[in-house]
């Protein structure tokens, strides 16, 4: 039997890659999207990997997606949090809910995507769990006092989670991404990109596909000594 992976935020972008690596790695995938039903039939269509719809930020939608997830497919061993959002704006023009709306889905979203399926997987003796996090949550950036904050916090949870599920048999890990050529980094201004690309000592952006590599040697059975560790994938960028 295959193992099951969720990966949130899942239909498109980076998620969308590593959604693809996993099935292409055996696993039973389902992938997670918050609201453009469009691109996400698009992507089961591609793909054949069922997607369901639910927003992270909220606890009771993200247990009773998981459960759908578990009865259409058995239990979930490998968790992908990857859904995430951006509000940016210099700090001194950020609003509360600019705020509150990037904590509540890339740090609480990250808690009430892994909580509901940490049990099983303790019963079971196995588990993978892969949060996507980001270089601005190493090293920070201009405009994102929140999104930094959320993308450090996750780098906590997953060192914790690493102590907690260890004798388990449970991993927990983390892939910090770089610039990597997603829609969102390709619909900005060529000048401002050429900025970004001339700041990567590796000479361009990273690709999707090599972030989802990242996740499929984290996840897989062999890697149960890695724990609490985070990758940088970021072309030499920065360094921790």
């Amino acid at each position: 039997m295959s193992r099951i992976a969720l990966v949130t935020g899942g239909s498109r972008g980076i998620g969308a890659a590593i959604s693809k690596e996993l099935k292409a790695q055996g696993y039973a995938v389902a992938a997670t999207y918050a609201g453009n039903d469009e691109a996400a039939a698009a992507f089961t269509a591609e793909t054949g990997i069922k997607t369901y719809k639910w927003n992270v930020a909220d606890y009771e939608s993200s247990a009773a997606g998981i459960a759908q997830v578990e009865a259409d497919l058995g239990p979930i061993d490998t968790v992908v949090a990857n859904a995430g959002i951006t509000r940016d704006a210099p700090f001194h023009k950020m609003t509360p809910q600019n705020w509150h709306e990037v904590i509540d889905t890339n740090l609480t979203g990250v808690f009430n995507t892994i909580h509901p399926v940490w049990p099983g997987m303790r019963e079971r003796k196995f588990g993978r769990v892969i949060v996507i996090s980001s270089i601005n949550g190493q090293k920070g950036q201009f405009g994102q006092v929140n999104y930094a904050a959320t993308k450090a916090g996750d780098l906590g949870i997953v060192k914790s989670l690493a102590q907690e599920g260890a004798r388990a048999g449970i991993t927990a890990n983390a892939v910090c991404p770089g610039y990597i050529a997603t829609e969102m980094v390709m619909s900005i201004d060529e000048a401002i990109r050429d900025k970004i690309v001339a700041g990567i000592p590796a000479g361009r952006l990273g690709e999707p596909e090599e972030i989802a590599k990242c996740v499929a040697f984290l996840a897989a059975e062999d890697s149960g000594f890695i724990n609490g560790s985070t990758i940088s994938a970021n072309g030499a960028q920065f360094f921790v």
